[in-house]
């Protein structure tokens, strides 16, 4: 999966040894804002000093990551992980988003009334009172 956006938080590093293996690991978080009409937020981390060093992510740069997501489970809670293999800059994302396509086919001037979901439209009878509404309230 990927993503195209700008980097608008950059953490900072977190390292340890692994009580498992005895080896130090890094990681890093980043936030990543991708623009629209409602601009999403998007927290990925890179796991690994080299590919940190590698990729040397700076606040406000314009940037397309590559990642996966995978979920764990600690306490009976789970998490989400995304963590990102890719970066990939020189990307611009769009500024402005343009009007989402209607998931709906363009209406037809004249629906057939065989096909229609929806039975024609009635011209409204007039009451005794003069009035043309028949709600009772």
């Amino acid at each position: 999966m990927e993503l195209t956006g700008r980097i608008i938080a950059v953490m900072e590093p977190r390292s340890g040894v692994s009580a498992r293996t005895g080896n130090s690991w890094m990681t890093q978080e980043y936030v990543l804002e991708v623009p629209g009409q409602y601009p999403k937020r998007c927290v990925f981390n890179l796991f690994g000093e080299d590919r940190i060093k590698q990729f040397n992510i700076q606040n406000g740069e314009d940037l397309t990551i590559q990642f996966d997501i995978d979920a764990r489970e600690y306490q009976g809670r789970w998490f989400n992980d995304i963590r990102a293999y890719n970066v990939i800059r020189g990307q611009v994302p769009p500024v402005a988003a343009a009007p989402a396509a209607s998931p709906f086919p363009p209406a037809q001037a004249q629906p057939d009334a065989a096909t229609s979901p929806f039975p024609p439209a009635q011209e409204p009878a007039a009451a005794e009172g003069g009035s043309a509404d028949d709600l009772p309230f």
